[in-house]
């Protein structure tokens, strides 16, 4: 089990949380972006820089998640096809889409970029709250509870 972070739009505070889960349960959590990001000094945690281009991360992400994995992001497109792909997604609002809801969210999506393509003032995300990262956090721990290791 790894967790992918589509880290370019990635609250540092959700970063934060997951640094400390990847030493806390030895899982891999690995960002991908277009930069170099700085991450502590951990052999659970890694960082993949690609180049600079329209969903050149989102496509890595996609190439390397497998069934099972963890993807955080809070891109529609991309949290499809990782759905598809057979891997769970968590937004960092602590929103986990699935087969069951991502169409719908595909559809809202989609209206919204029509309203601004036609000009209108649609406004963008509610800024990241401490209860965004308190819902993130529960339900990460919940994804990591369901696939702890029975001993």
């Amino acid at each position: 089990m790894s967790i992918w972070v589509d880290a370019d739009a990635c609250p540092g505070v959700i970063k934060d949380m997951l640094f400390r889960l990847a030493e806390r349960t030895e899982i891999v959590v690995t960002l991908v972006a277009n930069r170099h990001l700085r991450t502590p000094p951990s052999r659970f945690i890694k960082s993949i820089v690609v180049p600079a281009g329209f969903d050149v991360a989102d496509k890595e992400i996609v190439k390397l998640a497998e069934p099972g994995d963890l993807v955080i992001t809070a891109d529609i497109p991309l949290a499809a096809e990782a759905i598809a792909k057979g891997a769970v997604v968590l937004n960092p609002r602590g929103e986990t889409y699935s087969a069951d809801n991502i169409g719908q969210h595909l559809s809202m999506r989609n209206f919204m970029e029509e309203l601004r393509s036609s000009g209108v003032e649609t406004g963008g995300p509610a800024p990241f709250s401490h209860g965004d990262g308190h819902a993130f956090a529960r339900a990460l721990d919940r994804y990591v509870q369901q696939r702890k290791p029975i001993n």
